[in-house]
């Protein structure tokens, strides 16, 4: 195991230093020394990556090569937070939080996020927090980051490589970070940076009597879904990876709620369950392996996903809707918010 997932030169070192003890000759306590040192140096470079601390497997590599691994990647224990922010819920002890993974690069979709939807921090009475959640790009600039977070203080960044097909490891970050780092809140969602968010009504829904604070997690949900095949689509998981036909019960990745007790025991359970590239399959999958459901919304049609045109009252009912640009969220916050009545 040691040779195949370290340096080669390790395993020499290990050998040669075996041999010296085993070998009837005088052992150079100095060359012993010597060589210790070395073993150690070496086995802390091949730790992580040392210019950007990448891990160097991936989902993206389980696909690259046709099939799957008992090497489970999307457990985010193989991680660790390069920007972390663990102040931010025992300053505010929210009531929700509202984890947006989004890409390094994309500054554009943060401000605007941050201009409406994320901007107010009390909603219907209770304080909410938005955090925005990040990978490593190899282009995008460090001190850029640091310098943004120091601003705003709502950056979550990991050393996984940010990509499409490493979203079941950012998912999974998110869960670990919500049980780690912000126990205490009640509820939390995950919400896709192209989305627009109506906060009021989703504090309201979670505060209407009878809905559940543990074990609950909503949303759009998916049933009886089955899995592409095709290798051409962005959503094709190979029979290594997933071998039944149907994927199940699954909240969409736009945007789904869950009490805030579920984060540890999905990070628990994802030992256990074999990780692939579709990141809320990969959750439904959890829940099914914790031996929960899924709950409905109270209201179905508050999730929606794509729009077809904009409309102030239909606006002021949804939860969630898709939308096509954080230019399009921008104008459309700007109408919604005009003083006078939505419908």
């Amino acid at each position: 195991m040691i040779c195949t997932q370290t340096n080669p030169v390790v395993c020499l070192s290990v050998f040669f230093l075996f041999f010296l003890f085993c070998t009837d000759s005088t052992v150079n306590i100095f060359y012993v020394f010597l060589l210790l040192l070395l073993l150690l140096l070496l086995l802390l470079l091949t730790w992580e990556c040392s210019a950007c601390w990448v891990r160097r497997y991936s989902l993206t590599r389980f696909l690259k090569v046709g099939h799957a691994s008992a090497y489970h990647e999307a457990y985010p224990h193989n991680y660790r937070f390069v920007l972390e922010n663990a102040e931010v819920c025992k300053v505010n002890s929210p009531f929700l939080v509202l984890m947006v993974p989004v890409a390094p690069s994309n500054v554009a979709a943060r401000d605007a996020i941050r201009a409406t939807w994320g901007k107010d921090r009390v909603v219907q009475g209770e304080t909410v927090l938005t955090l925005f959640v990040l990978g490593l790009d190899k282009t995008h600039d460090v001190e850029k980051l640091q310098q943004e977070n120091q601003q705003h203080n709502d950056l979550i960044q990991s050393n996984f490589l940010d990509t499409y097909l490493n979203l079941t490891i950012k998912t999974m970050v998110i869960m670990d970070w919500l049980a780690t780092r912000c126990p205490a809140a009640a509820y939390a969602m995950k919400v896709d940076s192209d989305m627009f968010l109506n906060v009021d009504n989703l504090v309201i829904m979670l505060k209407k009597p009878g809905i559940p604070q543990k074990n609950y997690l909503t949303g759009m949900l998916k049933g009886n879904v089955p899995v592409v095949r095709s290798k051409n689509s962005k959503w094709y998981v190979p029979e290594e990876m997933y071998p039944e036909p149907l994927y199940p019960t699954y909240p969409l990745g736009m945007g789904y709620v869950f009490s805030n007790d579920l984060p540890a025991k999905l990070v628990e359970v994802s030992k256990s369950v074999k990780p692939f590239n579709i990141e809320d399959a990969y959750i439904g999958m959890c829940i099914k392996k914790l031996g929960l459901s899924l709950t409905s919304p109270p209201d179905y049609s508050q999730f929606r996903d794509y729009n077809k045109r904009y409309d102030r009252c239909e606006f002021s009912k949804v939860i969630t809707y898709i939308l096509d640009s954080s230019e399009q969220l921008i104008h459309y916050w700007t109408d919604y918010k005009k003083p006078g009545p939505h419908c």
